[in-house]
């Protein structure tokens, strides 16, 4: 009897198949790209340490790869980012190995980083490690400018909640292989 590895390996194969198929025009990627770059720039002004960081590295390109999915970042001499020329050549590249986007999420939900080849500048693969490790995005401050800071509050808090359910739920899904067919 064959069994799929994944409960989710329809969904999988299927979206392989409409994205190989389906691919976005240079524009709408070059726009998402560029609204990436502003959410990343947003959460790094929040911690002057990562500014710091990426200071030390401005000029570097870091390149980053997900199976059909390019970017090319260049740190600027503010410690911010920008999107690097596409003729600029890395310095770094960095590649997520998994290439299913439900098995990233199911590792997210576990708290867990995905598999990432490195190729490259060492010292500039640590700092992006360290960008990765200790910087993230404080949510409920920028909910609290938008709607106050109970109703923030509030919403972030139930936030965690399902976040912490959701994690208990994968982490429970996830057990060694045929556990749950053994049980029966």
């Amino acid at each position: 009897m064959v069994t799929p590895s994944s409960p989710f390996s329809f969904l999988d194969d299927l979206a392989k198949r409409i994205g190989s198929r389906l691919q976005p025009p240079a524009w709408a990627v070059h726009e998402v790209q560029h609204r990436v770059v502003l959410f990343l720039n947003h959460v790094l002004q929040q911690e002057p340490e990562a500014q710091q960081r990426l200071l030390r590295q401005q000029g570097k390109v870091v390149q980053f790869e997900w199976g059909p999915v390019t970017m090319k970042l260049v740190a600027t001499p503010a410690g911010l980012l920008d999107l690097a020329p596409e003729s600029a050549p890395a310095e770094l590249t960095l590649t997520v190995a998994e290439e299913s986007p439900f098995g990233l999420a199911r590792a997210a939900f576990k708290g867990e980083k995905p598999a990432v080849r490195i190729v490259g500048d060492v010292q500039l693969a640590a700092e992006v490690n360290w960008l990765v490790d200790h910087v993230r995005w404080d949510v409920e401050d920028d909910l609290a400018r938008a709607i106050g800071d109970v109703p923030a509050h509030t919403l972030a808090t139930g936030a965690r909640r399902v976040v912490e359910a959701l994690r208990r739920f994968v982490g429970d899904r996830s057990g060694p292989a045929g556990s749950a067919a053994s049980a029966e």
